[in-house]
């Protein structure tokens, strides 16, 4: 019986394909979308997350993007926030004031998709400089819209590679505020400015996914495929809390992966 369930499981694991680690950080994104309702995006990798949630998790996902188009249904993958084709479909397309001030500012976002250069344990991003702010070793390109993403979206998803450069210690500087020193303070500065988020819920990598504690700390719930505890610790700059059990993250199927190749990015621009 033993070796009958071992050949089982090698035939099971040899039916799914091969995939890279930027297409199972897409998978893993999509599938923490799965009830959500509107979304707002950018480009890239997000961007393929969260239509490939529309087409399978998440079938009542309305996306929003920053240039104006609210429920969308790109026709293709967008090269860039001002590529036309993120109107395919759209509900409706207004001006960026009206997105931001209407929309994200009335509470009607649901989730806010963001990346950044930086982050630290409490989900404070950085995508403004490396380095002193006055003389930095990098000036990057600042944060558009995150910051009033970061605070105004009921909840905010996180997608980045990990590594000792990205997850931080401390970032050099907060352009999008997660929960600051903790969940106590950043609750309370959530009263005292009005904001309408809850903060950072979910951080999805090419290692792992992590979700935050009661203190407001990132915890490392998922590991994926083929990445182990030890690359974990040696890609972070704090040591990382590790849910009791740790799951596995499930590989991406062969239909979650036919989507993204033949359909949400078929150059492979993001994935490969």
């Amino acid at each position: 019986m033993s070796e009958q369930r071992s050949a089982e499981a090698t035939a099971a694991a040899a039916s799914v394909p091969a995939f890279s680690k930027s297409e199972m950080m897409i998978v893993a994104a999509a599938r923490e979308l799965a009830g959500q309702r509107v979304c707002f995006v950018g480009v890239g990798l997000p961007n393929i997350a969260v239509n490939l949630a529309r087409i399978t998790v998440a079938p009542e996902l309305e996306l929003v993007y920053e240039s104006g188009a609210f429920g969308a249904k790109p026709a293709r993958l967008p090269l860039s926030i001002g590529d036309p084709t993120i109107v395919t479909g759209a509900t409706a397309a207004v001006s960026m004031f009206e997105l931001f001030s209407f929309y994200l500012q009335g509470g009607l976002v649901d989730v806010g998709f963001l990346g950044a250069a930086q982050v630290d344990r409490y989900g404070n991003l950085n995508s403004t400089v490396i380095g002193d702010y006055e003389h930095p070793k990098t000036r990057l390109p600042g944060s558009g819209g995150a910051c009033e993403i970061a605070i105004n979206a009921r909840q905010v998803f996180v997608i980045m590679r990990q590594s000792k450069r990205s997850f931080v210690d401390r970032i050099d500087f907060r352009t999008s505020p997660g929960n600051l020193g903790g969940a106590e303070a950043a609750a309370r500065v959530r009263r005292e400015q009005g904001w309408l988020g809850r903060g950072p819920s979910v951080v999805v990598t090419d290692l792992g996914i992590y979700h935050f504690d009661d203190s407001g700390e990132m915890r490392l719930d998922s590991i994926h495929p083929g990445a182990t505890l030890e690359q974990v610790r040696d890609t972070m700059g704090w040591e990382p809390r590790v849910a009791e059990p740790l799951v596995t993250t499930p590989a991406p199927t062969p239909e979650e992966l036919r989507l993204i190749r033949e359909e949400l990015d078929p150059e492979g621009a993001y994935t490969k």
